[in-house]
């Protein structure tokens, strides 16, 4: 795993004073073990930073009390059970940013979920049910496997701020210190083991709102800002401006002869990967390996206009060339060695399906808007989430993660996970059944 830094001293924040972006829109989710409060969580931002309308309000509203879980649990099966099994996305603003928040599911067959909230997240909030850990035993705390799992997983998908919320400690009545100081010990440890960056471990209670939007000095020990004025200073996730131009292409514009913004050829439009694009640079394309000159370059609003990473943009060659959609178009070997085409690669894997992953078995690969064959060469390693010990496996078990060895059926250009989120990562799909069995982070 990636080597990070752990600043989890709740009294010494470091996310107001935090280098990057802190005025962009925030994505995050929440995550953690099933029951933990990821829902009730949400509906307290909600409503505590008047982001809920009173017809919103009122529609939730049981004997005169919100049931806050159903801010979130949209999904008649999600009311119906009492569970979240989708991502739910809600949107908020205060004066100072605003957010879009993911509530992830709990529980583990809805691992899937989660791993693709997370992969476009700028930070995790994961909860902590202090009711269900035996704080009381002497000797190590043992946390909440979910709870293991997802950390490990925001902490593999790159996600930047970490926070640990403590949830239902006003549950624990004059205990309620005493149970924070020795969960904040245990979620210590296990971040310094497993490389964690952590913003922050801060005690809450979603239900009553102690520390979500408000702070409460003192309470349970804790000194320090509340959650929303944590996640108010915590930076977006930067664009990968200091790696070569990529651009997979999601659709092509076909030929208008009349039309003035494309010069009468084809627009390939998509989202910037990696580096920056305008005219007069030239770039290859895979997978057909021919090579031609950017002519124009368009925003999302057709104007032209140089763009960098993060954005969309309508992309003109001085040729017509053979493009589709799936396609890359990367800047020019001559220009960067950055981007070897291969057919082999080792990947960290997060599993998320219901058979175990074993090798030899062949699946869909996707890089960006490109599918070709993968089969797998080679099980590695598997995790061990409880000890974070690699070990020789001839499988990966579901929800599990681990290192494989792919074989490509054809060659694709890719990064290390570790320094393009979009080069670096991949997901397999199952070839029958067409459900999302893994997601691959290229080592």
């Amino acid at each position: 795993m990636p080597a990070t830094t752990l600043t989890a001293d709740p009294a010494s924040h470091p996310g107001a004073h935090a280098q990057g972006d802190t005025q962009s829109a925030l994505r995050f989710i929440t995550c953690g073990s099933v029951d933990d409060g990821k829902s009730t969580l949400i509906g307290r931002l909600l409503i505590d930073s008047r982001s809920v309308l009173q017809d919103q309000l009122d529609n939730v509203s049981k004997s005169g009390q919100a049931d806050l879980a159903l801010f979130t649990d949209g999904l008649s099966a999600e009311r119906e059970q009492g569970i979240t099994i989708d991502v739910a996305y809600r949107y908020f603003a205060t004066p100072a940013r605003k957010f879009i928040i993911g509530d992830a599911p709990g529980h583990e067959q809805y691992t899937r979920n989660m791993v693709t909230a997370a992969s476009s997240a700028h930070a995790a909030v994961v909860l902590v049910d202090a009711t269900k850990l035996k704080w009381q035993q002497t000797g190590a705390l043992e946390l909440l496997v979910q709870t293991r799992r997802h950390s490990l997983l925001v902490n593999l998908l790159r996600v930047p701020g970490i926070v640990f919320a403590v949830n239902k400690l006003d549950a624990l009545g004059d205990d309620a210190t005493v149970a924070f100081t020795k969960i904040r010990e245990a979620l210590e440890t296990f971040a310094q083991a497993a490389q964690l960056q952590v913003s922050a471990i801060i005690p809450i209670s979603a239900l009553q709102g102690d520390n979500v939007v408000q702070a409460t000095p003192g309470w349970c020990g804790y000194h320090g800002p509340s959650l929303l004025t944590l996640l108010e200073g915590l930076p977006v996730t930067p664009a990968e401006l200091d790696v070569p131009f990529a651009f997979p292409v999601q659709w092509v514009e076909k030929f208008s002869a009349s039309s003035d913004t494309s010069q009468g050829r084809r627009v390939f439009w998509g989202r910037v990967a990696t580096g920056s694009v305008q005219p007069g640079q030239r770039i290859s394309i895979l997978p057909s390996g021919q090579s031609a000159v950017v002519a124009q370059v368009l925003n999302h609003a057709r104007v032209p206009k140089n763009v960098p990473a993060g954005h969309s943009a309508g992309i003109v060659l001085d040729r017509e060339v053979d493009v589709s959609r799936g396609d890359w178009l990367l800047a020019h070997q001559d220009e960067s060695k950055h981007f070897e085409p291969t057919r082999e690669i080792r990947a960290t894997v997060a599993w998320m399906d219901d058979e175990p992953l074993v090798a030899g078995r062949v699946y869909w690969a996707l890089h960006g808007h490109r599918w070709i064959k993968a089969k797998v060469k080679r099980v590695v390693h598997s995790l061990d989430i409880n000890t974070l010990q690699e070990h020789d496996a001839s499988q990966i078990a579901p929800n599990a993660i681990g290192h494989i060895e792919l074989s490509l059926q054809e060659p694709i250009a890719t990064l290390p996970y570790s320094q393009s989120r979009v080069l670096g990562a991949l997901i397999l799909v199952d070839t029958a059944s067409h459900h999302t069995s893994g997601a691959l982070l290229v080592n």
